[in-house]
This record gives C-alpha cells, structure tokens and sequence, in this order.
C-alpha cells in the first residue's frame, strides 16, 4: 500500500445511521475509502436492525443496543473470513440498516375498474380505495428479494409493488368467497377485516407484516347502486 493510499484510507470508529429522511426502510452505510478496526462501535438504535454481509452472504445482524465489534460480537463474519482467533484489523464489510417502523397512511386503489364475480349479480367491475400500514420484520427476505445491492430503498420504492400485490390477492380472494360481494361491501369493516387476513401472507413473502387494512369506499357499477 502506498503512503497516499494509507493516508487516504480513514477508520471508521463509530457505524450508525441516524435516519434523518422519513420514509427509508434500508440504508447501506457508505464504506468507500473506509474500512473497520477492531473495537469499533456499532450503534443500532430503537426500532432499527443492522445487518453486515460479506461478498453477498449474510452474515452477523444486530438489534438494538451498542456493539463494539470484535470476534465475539462478529461470530459469522469471522467464520466465513477464518479469521479463527485474531480479528482481522482493518476490514471491510457491506452493512445495511433497517428501519423497523410501522409505515402508516400507506394508500391502495383501484386505477382501472376490476372484475369481481358475484354470486348473484355475475361479474362486477367495481373500483375501491382505502389505506393500509406494515413493517418490516425479516430483513433477511426483505434484502434478498428487494434491496440487494441498492444505496436505500424507500417507501416510494416499494409502494407500486405492494399496490399490484394488493389488488391481485383481493380479486383472486373476492372471486373465490361463498359470499356474495355485494353483501360484503355493504360491510366495509367486515370487509376490511377479511381482505387483510387474505392479503397479509403476500406481505410475510417480502419480509412484511401487513399491520392495518382498510376499505374506504366502494364504487359499484351504477345500475347495480340503483338496484
């Protein structure tokens, strides 16, 4: 290593994420020109998971407290480095945060009309919104299926994802209900409560826990509301 390079390089001594923009669900923590030293500070505050990875592996995550990093607090970095008795001094590493917060006023609708059957009434093309909140609560899945090598991912990020999600399970689910839509509709906190059971396992697929759902209105097909 030339003496520019050493100089150049600088020690990280304290890794945190202070999430000043609402709204960030992952956060990698910038690590060019830096590497880790042995007994560096891991701050992973309230309502945050922090995760390091070695070239795409999962390796050591973290909940919330104060670490300072070492082989004990590292035990599968140091595996998958050998590092066997002696911490490795300077490394680097790939570590990601994670924001557990519930992610509230979340909206869903229906862009374009979607066809329901009914059983009595055949086929409705019928248009609905509402709101809904979720957390994320496997970070492993959610950068897996996500993240990968994004800088941050968002709220924005995900919010055309989960909307299509949305309105797929709910039409798959109304298609298949013994009960007839329209009675269902004239229910909305019924409703609300069986579509969030039926959608909720989509959720656990990207690491999610689908919080609250909720129907706020439902536009039927004009001669049916006059029927």
């Amino acid at each position: 290593m030339s003496l520019f390079s050493f100089i150049a390089k600088q020690f990280v001594d304290v890794i945190q994420w202070t999430e000043d923009e609402p709204g960030v669900l992952a956060y990698r923590y910038p690590m060019q020109d830096q590497e880790i030293q042995n007994g560096a500070q891991l701050v992973v505050r309230e309502q945050q998971r922090a995760m390091f990875l070695d070239e795409g592996k999962f390796a050591d995550k973290f909940d919330a407290g104060t670490y300072t990093l070492s082989t004990n607090t590292l035990p599968v970095l140091t595996y998958l480095r050998n590092w066997d008795k002696f911490f490795e001094s300077p490394f680097k590493a790939d570590i990601y945060f994670f924001s557990l917060r519930e992610q509230l006023d979340r909206k869903w609708g229906t862009p374009q009309p979607v066809t329901v059957r009914d059983k009595e009434y055949g086929a409705l093309r019928i248009r609905a919104h509402g709101i809904y909140s979720y957390s994320l609560n496997d970070t492993e899945k959610f950068w897996a299926k996500l993240v990968t090598n994004a800088e941050t991912y968002t709220v924005g990020d995900l919010d055309g994802q989960l909307r299509s999600l949305i309105m797929t399970t709910m039409a798959a689910a109304l298609g298949r209900s013994p009960v007839p839509f329209v009675d269902m509709a004239s229910q909305q906190d019924v409703l609300s409560k069986q579509l969030q059971d039926v959608i909720a396992p989509a959720f656990v697929d990207y690491g999610l826990e689908l919080r609250s759902f909720y129907v706020q209105s439902i536009s039927l097909p004009e001669e049916l509301q006059q029927h």
